[in-house]
Order: structure tokens, then C-alpha cells, then sequence
């Protein structure tokens, strides 16, 4: 938690940041070892996933996070918002399974290069 003062006021404001932990990032990288062109950039505490150089989502705050498209609507995900003022992304909340997982960054990433 970070805690913001400002001069001559008693006004405090506390901001919880929470940052995707290495190991998270390294696990969420395993689970994709199926796919074989899997680059991630990192972003202020968070990282971006490209599959191919498409970027199909990331990880925020310790959650895996696609793009929303037509294709991958289908695995019934639930909307996130990854950082305050992004668009919603779908959460992938079942990433133990690196064969569906699989399926949902291909089909998102033709989705976006069809768009």
C-alpha cells in the first residue's frame, strides 16, 4: 500500500497497487510452453503477451487476461478490467489446462489479425 500526503492538509490517500509477481509471470509462461512463439514485454509491474507478435493480452495483477473477440466468447470468461481506464478483457481463470488454453490464444490472435 502506498500512502500519499499532502502538504499543509491533513487529506491522506492510500492506493493498493499490487503488481504480477515473477513467479506468476514465469507460471503463466509454462502453462503457454505449448505454443512455441511466446514473448511477453514487461510494463509497469505487469506484462504483456504476444503470441506470433500479436498481442493477445497479458498479466495483471497476478490474472491471466485476453483480448475480447468474437472467437473466444465461446469459453464463457468473465470480463475484467485490468487497470483503471482499460477496456475490458476476458479472465482466464482455468490456465491449468494448456490444451484449452492453447486453443483460446490461437483463436484469439486470428480474431485480431482478421480484424
Amino acid at each position: 500500500m502506498i500512502l500519499f500526503c499532502c502538504a499543509n492538509s491533513n487529506l491522506k490517500v492510500s492506493v493498493n497497487i499490487m503488481a504480477t509477481t515473477k513467479e506468476y509471470k514465469n507460471f503463466v509462461l509454462e502453462q503457454l510452453d505449448l505454443l512455441k512463439n511466446i514473448s511477453y514485454k514487461s510494463m509497469m509491474g505487469e506484462y504483456l503477451l504476444y503470441n506470433n507478435n500479436v498481442l493477445f493480452g497479458g498479466i495483471y495483477d497476478d490474472r491471466l487476461l485476453v483480448k475480447i473477440v468474437d472467437s473466444n466468447k465461446k469459453y464463457n470468461m468473465q470480463e475484467q478490467i485490468p487497470y483503471d481506464g482499460a477496456k475490458p478483457m476476458f479472465l482466464v481463470d482455468n490456465i491449468d489446462n494448456k490444451d484449452i488454453l492453447k486453443e483460446i490464444v490461437i483463436n484469439t490472435c486470428r480474431d485480431l489479425l482478421n480484424k
